[in-house]
């Protein structure tokens, strides 16, 4: 596992969705994305952050989207797709995948917050590119396949009163 020094560039990729619901259910709170990503860098150089979100048309979502703006994190949106059967869906998975990949070349860590288990060959591919992977997520939710994935795994239960608002 490469440590953790000061000049190491970072990008930081947010499963917004698998944040939120994970939060709602555990602790009916948010989260604070001001202290989390203040977490995920230290003292290290911050490259990129993007939060990956869902416009589903709720009310307070553009303040939510704008907020995350003003964090320093870049929004990508995706419209959540609604079918003739009813059912709605809405994924970024591919998505932060290509970009993490992207990203790789240019940075010495990519910190992941979410517990998605799908994400745990992107860590391996990762890690095996010579970059360092760092996931924050709650631990009770938190796929175990994506914890074994990762250089470092932090537990946002631990520390919840940092972490949630």
């Amino acid at each position: 596992m490469p440590p953790i020094h000061d000049s190491q560039r970072v990008a930081v990729i947010a499963d917004s969705q698998n944040l939120y619901h994970t939060a709602h259910s555990l602790y009916s709170r948010n989260i604070d994305y001001t202290e989390l990503l203040a977490a995920a860098v230290g003292d290290r150089e911050l490259v990129r952050a993007i939060a990956y979100v869902i416009r589903a048309d709720s009310p307070s979502e553009e303040e939510f989207f704008e907020a995350l703006r003003d964090i320093g994190f870049e929004t990508k949106i995706k419209d959540i797709k609604t079918f003739a059967d009813g059912s709605k869906k809405a994924n970024w998975d591919l998505g932060m995948c290509l970009d993490s990949v992207t990203l790789a070349p240019k940075v010495d860590v990519i910190v992941l917050f979410s517990g998605d288990g799908d994400f745990a060959r992107l860590c391996t591919h990762l890690r095996h590119e010579g970059v360092r992977t760092e996931v924050f997520g709650f631990g009770s939710s938190t796929a175990e396949e994506l914890r074994d994935a990762t250089d470092s795994f932090v537990d946002m239960s631990e520390d919840e009163e940092r972490f949630l608002l």
